[in-house]
Order: C-alpha cells, then structure tokens, then sequence
C-alpha cells in the first residue's frame, strides 16, 4: 500500500545507518551513498532500497524489500531473484539482501532463497527474512534510533503488554528519547501511519489523541499530509481490502487446492469493493466447487 511503502522508504533513506545496525548486527559500517534503485528492465523495476557501502574496507550493497503482505502473483523468492541478479549485473558488487514483513503473520512462508535444480545449470540466490512481528520491539525503543522507532508498534511488546498499551508506550517512550522536537513529532506521526497495519483507525486515533500528541503531529509532522482523514482512512480500508482478498484466497487454497485457485488471484486482488470482497469470501467459505465460485466472480463483475 502506497502510505505504508512510501513512509518505509522514506525512514530508511533518511536513517540508512539504523537500518544497516539493524540488519546487519553491526555498526561499523560506513554509508557512502543512497542509491536510485530504478532498475533497467524491459518493465522498469524498484527496488525499495539500495544502499551502497564499505565493510572492512570493501565496497558493498545493502538492499532492503518492504513488504505489508505476503507476494502473491509473483513469489518473494523469484522477485528477490530478479532484483538481486540485476544490482550484480549493474554493480558488481557484493550484496546483503533483506525482505522486511511489515504485518502480523506475513512471510512465514517465505524461506529466504530461490533455487533452480537443473543439472549442470543450478541457481541458488539467499537472502534474510525479517519478520518485524517476531522483533523484540522493546530492544528497539530502548536503543532509540530514530529511523526504526515508527515500526516499534509492530514488533512484539513485552510479555504481558496488550497491543494497545504496547502502542501507548511507544509513542511515550518516543517522547522521552533525548531527541528534537521535529524529529520527535516525525516518529510519533510514522507510528500512526504504520500503526494502521496492525491496528484500527479509531485505536491508533484515540490512543494518540489521549496523549496529546494529535495537534502536534497534525500542525508539525513533515508526514502530516499522510494523516489527513482521507489519507489515512485510504490506507486503513485498503488494508481491510488487502486481509479480506488474503481470507478469500486462503479459504479457496484451503478447500480446493493452490495450484487450481491460482487462476483467481489476480481477479480477486483486483476488486477494491469491500462489500463484494465480504460477499466473495463468505462464497468462498460456502461453495462446493471452483466452479459454483467463478459463478459469483463473475457475477459480480
């Protein structure tokens, strides 16, 4: 969703250095440049981002894939293929590559390799899984970078922290980090904007407004423009139209198969109608056959 990538892109642009410590593990790492991740194709290609830089004194390539949700009509596997094999051929240099799961339950199916078992003509390309619901979430506030402050809210709260008080405490323990008070209101407006992955509207809303960080983020935040109502409103209902078209090809795989619901997927992650959405997915939990569910797909065309 374009919120959720465009404030992912826009942090780790901008904080290159946190992002490489918290991939990597390391923070003797020195960031020589943001690279235009445009790559040529016959269909152009972005990667999200590409940063060159030196290791021990060697040029090197980190590259970083957001994603909210799993892949679907291609395999993280092959995208991450093709993205990796173009920065070689462009650059020529070593590269570490990461795919980076934004929401709750994305990527478990993701092994972190493509491989090609042909004789004589074997491919093999790996890359790091990094699923932030799996992240100590706390390690990250208490280290206060600012660049991976606003995904806090996403990785996992302390033992016995409820989800909305573990939203509460991140954005007071943004609040207390000795930083500016722009880049303060900054992290503070990334975590409503992400937060929307994993949470409601009216809790991400209420929890912020009831720490009176509204008026702040509305009046101060350079992400402002991203928590209008209708911005934000956008973004949440695109991620119940994402889950809903997820659950409906879920059920179908579930009951019928992968290989014959593939035919589908396009169609069903085409529809931007939340109604006919909740009304396919109860016929997708109901139908006796594909058949009798291609019926109601193309009725409701």
């Amino acid at each position: 969703m374009a919120e959720y990538d465009t404030i992912s892109k826009h942090l780790i642009q901008t904080y290159p250095d946190d992002f490489i410590r918290f991939t990597l593990g390391r923070a003797d790492i020195e960031v020589l440049e943001v690279l235009e991740t445009e790559q040529p194709t016959v269909e152009a290609r972005r990667a999200d981002s590409l940063i060159l830089v030196r290791i021990e004194g060697e040029d090197a390539l980190i590259h970083c894939e957001f994603q909210t949700a799993d892949s679907t009509d291609v395999p993280m596997s092959r995208r991450m293929a093709g993205y990796i094999g173009r920065a070689i051929e462009r650059y020529g240099l070593p590269i570490f590559s990461f795919v980076i799961y934004l929401r709750p339950g994305a990527g478990r199916r993701d092994k972190g390799y493509y491989i090609q078992e042909l004789p004589g003509h074997r491919v093999v390309v790996e890359y790091q899984v990094i699923r932030l619901s799996e992240i100590d979430g706390q390690a990250i506030i208490e280290d206060g970078h600012p660049g991976l402050l606003p995904f806090a809210p996403l990785m996992k709260p302390p033992s016995g922290v409820s989800a909305d008080a573990w939203l509460r405490q991140c954005l007071q323990a943004t609040e207390a980090l000795p930083l500016d008070a722009s880049t303060k209101v900054d992290m503070m407006a990334g975590m409503a904007i992400l937060g929307g992955i994993a949470y409601k509207l009216s809790t991400v809303r209420r929890i912020i407004s009831q720490e009176g960080f509204m008026d702040a983020i509305m009046r101060e935040s350079s992400f402002a423009q991203y928590l209008t109502q209708q911005g934000i409103d956008r973004g949440i209902e695109q991620g119940i139209e994402q889950g809903i078209q997820e659950s409906i090809q879920e059920a179908l795989e579930v009951r019928f198969g992968s290989i014959s619901v593939y035919p589908f997927v396009g169609r069903i992650r085409a529809i931007a109608d939340l109604q006919r959405l909740k009304q396919l997915h109860r016929t997708a939990v109901q139908v006796d056959n594909l058949e009798g569910f291609q019926r109601a797909l193309d009725a409701e065309a």
